[in-house]
């Protein structure tokens, strides 16, 4: 009988062993290399569009595989940025007026009459108070954004002296009286405020003021602005 012992039989011993080692470590390899093909197979299927399927399936495994990313202004950065812009003049009428004043008249005309004509130029300013607004003014949903501004008023209401003269004036022998023409200024200026009023400078304050301030909210990210108009405040000048 032979004698495993033998330098023969070890080195068949050594022999066998290298290979059983060569076989383990070709199927790990192996398996390796099968596992990372069907990972990247899998990854690549993932990527491309699905062929064949409904347009809404394909639709969310695009958003699966690349959201879209959310982002959530904080109102109060929001407001800070509106507020700096203090009062927004977003309206300006330069209004024109002829106004006749008289007085003295009836039988002792010829002695106390005055009567003037003036011819009254004035600038009438509106636009919108954005240091009323506060953080509950503005709310975030999603890419949408709901903004309450205030009420517009009247920043600017008054004559330009300069442009602003008497055309015409006739007395009687008694001579002027000093306060007609003070008179015919007042009356003037409230003509003016009144004239741009009955025109809508407010209703246009109010939407220029909503044209800038939605240009200001897709700079900052939004994709729609929903405005809501505020109750207009007592301590407001809407020339009422």
């Amino acid at each position: 009988m032979g004698d495993d012992s033998t330098p023969n039989g070890s080195a068949r011993g050594r022999d066998g062993n290298r290979l059983l080692v060569s076989l383990i470590l070709a199927a790990i390899l192996l398996i390796i290399l099968v596992v990372g093909f069907l990972v990247v197979d899998t990854i690549m299927r993932l990527r491309q569009p699905v062929v064949g399927g409904p347009g809404a399936v394909a639709t969310q495994m695009q958003r699966v595989i690349n959201p879209t990313p959310t982002i959530i202004a904080d109102p109060e950065t929001i407001i800070r940025q509106v507020q700096s812009l203090a009062r927004l003049e977003t309206a300006s009428y330069t209004i024109e007026k002829v106004i006749t004043a008289q007085s003295g008249e009836g039988a002792f005309g010829f002695l106390f009459r005055d009567q003037l004509l003036l011819v009254a130029q004035g600038q009438v300013i509106a636009g919108i108070d954005l240091t009323r607004m506060n953080e509950s003014d503005v709310q975030v949903a999603g890419d949408t954004v709901f903004v309450t501004i205030p009420a517009a008023e009247i920043f600017v209401s008054a004559l330009d002296n300069d442009a602003t003269y008497v055309y015409d004036r006739r007395t009687g022998l008694l001579g002027q009286q000093i306060d007609l023409e003070t008179l015919a200024r007042q009356e003037a200026e409230h003509e003016i405020l009144k004239a741009a009023l009955e025109d809508g400078i407010l209703d246009m304050a109010e939407g220029n003021a909503e044209v800038y301030l939605t240009g200001l909210m897709y700079a900052l990210g939004f994709e729609d602005v929903v405005f809501v108009n505020a109750t207009p405040a007592p301590d407001q000048n809407r020339g009422e």
